[in-house]
């Protein structure tokens, strides 16, 4: 082989090599839009890195820290299962249908590695955060509502994500004024952390 036929053969190998994807991160579920639910902590799959300091203000302004997450859009969302709940809201002490995946298939979809015990740290835009047991999510069922009355809901209002259960099939939270229901359900939910036991 000539010399100049040999540097050629192995600048193209080389430009081949890397060109090649890196394999650390799974391809994305979502379809292009951007990420309304960041699940972090115990999790098995990522599809997007670390915490960026510069570029992720307000989860670096709410404290947040993780070295890989779950993302979702809103299509991957609706690609879920999707279950339909209709509580009494405490807002105008009407019953609403809200609509959405179960919290339970969110985790899964993220490979949540929450087996048997466990909690959940649930945040909102606001910096609203709450922590929920295994054993609750599970129990009341929650859904991470995206629609409400059949419509999208807006940022600014409840939405666009709700982590919420109907109150209604619980006679604990029956028993309880219908303000005091939901206080385990922030709206404008964007971030899960998943803590193990």
């Amino acid at each position: 082989m000539k010399k100049r036929e040999f540097l050629y053969a192995a600048s193209a190998g080389a430009a081949s090599l890397l060109a090649a994807p890196a394999p650390a991160q799974e391809k994305p579920s979502r379809s292009g839009g951007p990420a309304l639910l960041t699940v972090t902590g115990a999790i098995g799959r990522a599809n997007r890195g670390a915490l960026d300091p510069a570029l992720d203000q307000l989860m670096v302004k709410q404290k947040l820290s993780f070295d890989k997450a779950w993302t979702f859009d809103y299509a991957s969302l609706g690609r879920l299962p999707q279950a339909t709940i209709r509580p009494v809201l405490e807002y105008d002490e009407k019953a609403h249908a809200l609509s959405g995946p179960l919290l339970a298939d969110v985790l899964m979809a993220a490979g949540s590695r929450m087996a048997g015990g466990g909690t959940l740290l649930l945040r909102a835009i606001d910096g609203y955060a709450v922590t929920i047991s295994a054993a609750d999510f599970r129990r009341y069922r929650f859904i991470i509502a995206t629609h409400l009355d059949g419509k999208p809901m807006p940022l600014g209002g409840l939405g666009p994500l709700w982590a919420v259960y109907d109150a209604d099939r619980f006679p604990d939270m029956v028993a309880r004024p219908v303000r005091e229901r939901f206080g385990m359900c922030p709206w404008a939910l964007y971030h899960i952390n998943v803590q193990t036991v």
